[in-house]
């Protein structure tokens, strides 16, 4: 299934695309689960499957306004330096453990949403990853495990405010700048993807292809991620572990390659879809 967030005439909403059309799943689980986070949290996803089945499209995919995937969830756990080409390009050390950070999600836009340059850096830059979305929460997760907690895939462009990032030593600044983040279009039910080692990520700028990469390339893998993140503090259903982008990001580019308003940035993964974003100015 592919499972999305959205907005219908200012009203938000989640639901399950169907062909062309949505099955509304606020409106048969509105009273039980509000939001598509609670619904990972309280309905079974074979149960959404039989209902999604059994009913008719209710919209038209293309008359709703997507939101990010899971638009209010309780964690945005980011891994940095998670694949070999990009660590190299940085000039930095692999390190023994995962490099995390915090997004907010009010840092994040949908799919088809404006990405933001912020008016205080022009040095705005792509970062495509894939997105891993927690379905069963969890402590002490082993890896043997890990990926029977993970409800499905998605797209993410971890957007990174390059001058602000390098302020000190931790991240966060450049990190989550308002609308810099984009998630979606949907999330892919981890029954269609059994192996997350096996796809291929594709990030390109305006059309053309600015980085590449299989997933099984990351240093980290998923079930070590989620084993990892899971120690530190319970993860709970809707939760989003960010996992790395690969090399080619703008910043290390001669002359650097920054995005700039009207630029088209597309993350497309196999097996997922692909998450396009327009650049747009925050207004001054």
């Amino acid at each position: 299934m592919k499972l999305i967030s959205f907005t219908k005439g200012n009203v938000p909403g989640y639901g399950a695309v169907r062909g062309e059309g949505v099955v509304d799943l606020g409106k048969r689980y509105g009273e039980l689960a509000p939001t598509l986070r609670d619904a990972l949290a309280g309905v079974a996803l074979k149960e959404i499957e039989r209902i999604v089945a059994q009913s008719e499209p209710d919209f038209l995919l293309a008359d709703l306004t997507l939101a990010p995937v899971i638009p209010n969830p309780d964690k945005i756990i980011c891994v940095g330096l998670n694949y070999r080409d990009h660590v190299a390009e940085t000039g930095r050390a692999q390190t023994e453990h995962p490099v995390l950070f915090a997004r907010w999600p009010g840092s994040q836009v949908a799919h088809g949403e404006a990405l933001i340059r912020p008016k205080v850096s022009e040095r705005f830059d792509y970062e495509g990853e894939l997105a891993v979305v927690i379905g069963k929460g969890g402590r002490h997760i082993s890896s043997a495990d890990a990926l029977s907690h993970v409800a499905g895939y998605s797209c993410y462009n971890d957007g990174s405010v390059r001058d602000w990032q390098s302020h000190t030593s931790q991240f966060l600044p450049g990190k989550t700048f308002a609308g810099t983040g984009a998630f979606g279009p949907w999330l892919v039910t981890a029954d269609e993807i059994p192996d997350p080692t096996d796809l291929t990520l594709t990030t390109r700028l305006n059309g053309a292809v600015v980085q590449q990469t299989r997933t099984d390339l990351m240093i980290t893998d998923i079930p070590s991620l989620i084993a990892y993140c899971s120690t530190i503090l319970p993860l709970t259903p809707g939760d989003v572990l960010v996992t790395g982008t690969p090399g080619g990001v703008g910043a290390k580019r001669s002359p650097p390659l920054w995005m700039k308003p009207g630029d088209v940035a597309e993350v497309e993964i196999s097996g997922v879809g692909v998450l396009r974003n327009v650049v747009r100015d925050e207004p001054r």
